[in-house]
């Protein structure tokens, strides 16, 4: 990866977005709908989400395992000759006084002066490169995209135990912010359950950002900068929560108006992406954590309804 961390991921990112694709939404079909995950099985956060799914989609992996090579040789693994590796970053706040000159941290604006933030890749392969590894990293291919009837009763529970207030009328989406209220149209009016809860998880992340609970800028009109930063802010935090529930992305409507203020705001400040995929891990930390007891896990489908984080 390029000495210039922050660059190179948006580079990344911008070159999917101006190709009319958001690099967060991934063709499900055929293999399990998961996060990324860490050779011990829990999810990989903010920026990497995104960035190893990219990696994924253009190699073909199915296996939503990674791991470094040290890390594949302790589990009696080996990267295969000649396999290319993907880089995950480490991305933090740290005290000044530990920062050293060349340890790709950065100066973070409007942050206390005693602290700094800290970017560093390191490299990791799928699964899909390593022979020798255990049959449990090789997750069953599922071609059914439809929610098994026996999940809905799960995912209604998921939902409702999140305090948000939902109305149930009309044909559009979208969340209130002045009323603090979720509108959606009524279940019967979506053409698959798949559908309804994708599209309730991307205003429920909205829903998260209230000043009341993560508090973040919503902006006052379509388009503005805090606008179109929460619209990012939601559609991955959208697609992290439905790849934990086992949904595909929602689609919005208005798509490409989106993806051209995406492209102004991330071309505007290079550290925007991170920023805005560690806000969407808040928000969908923040909806996880009503809904955590109704999550269980699908084995018998290879569909769980919830990843830890």
């Amino acid at each position: 990866m390029k000495s210039d961390i922050a660059a190179s991921i948006t580079a990344t990112i911008l070159e999917k977005l101006e190709a009319g694709t958001k690099p967060w939404v991934q063709p499900w079909r055929g293999t399990p709908i998961s996060r990324p995950l860490r050779h011990c099985g829990s999810a990989y956060r903010g920026i990497n989400t995104v960035m190893l799914w990219i990696a994924a989609q253009a190699a073909d992996y199915s296996s939503p395992y990674w791991m470094t090579y040290r890390q594949a040789e302790v589990l009696k693994g080996q990267v295969r000759k000649g396999e290319k590796a993907s880089y995950a970053v480490l991305y933090k706040t740290i005290p000044a006084r530990d920062t050293r000159e060349g340890d790709g941290s950065l100066a973070s604006e409007g942050e206390d002066s005693r602290t700094r933030r800290l970017l560093r890749s390191f490299a990791v392969f799928n699964a899909d490169q390593i022979d020798g590894l255990p049959a449990r990293y090789f997750p069953r291919a599922n071609d059914i995209v439809a929610i098994p009837e026996i999940h809905r009763p799960q995912l209604e529970a998921f939902f409702e135990r999140v305090p948000a207030l939902v109305r149930h009328n009309g044909t559009q989406a979208y969340y209130n912010h002045t009323r603090d209220e979720i509108v959606l149209p009524p279940v019967e009016r979506f053409s698959s359950y798949d559908g309804y809860f994708a599209t309730r998880g991307h205003e429920t992340a909205h829903w998260s950002g209230h000043k009341n609970r993560l508090n973040r800028q919503f902006g006052t009109r379509f388009g503005d900068q805090a606008y179109a930063f929460e619209e990012l802010v939601a559609d991955i935090a959208s697609a992290i929560l439905g790849a934990s529930l086992g949904l595909p992305e929602a689609q919005l409507d208005n798509h490409a108006a989106y993806v051209a203020h995406w492209v102004k705001v991330l071309k505007s400040d290079k550290n925007a992406i991170l920023t805005a995929a560690s806000k969407a891990d808040e928000a969908v930390d923040y909806i996880v954590g009503f809904g955590q007891a109704a999550a269980t896990r699908m084995v018998e489908h290879d569909r769980p309804l919830l990843v830890a984080a």
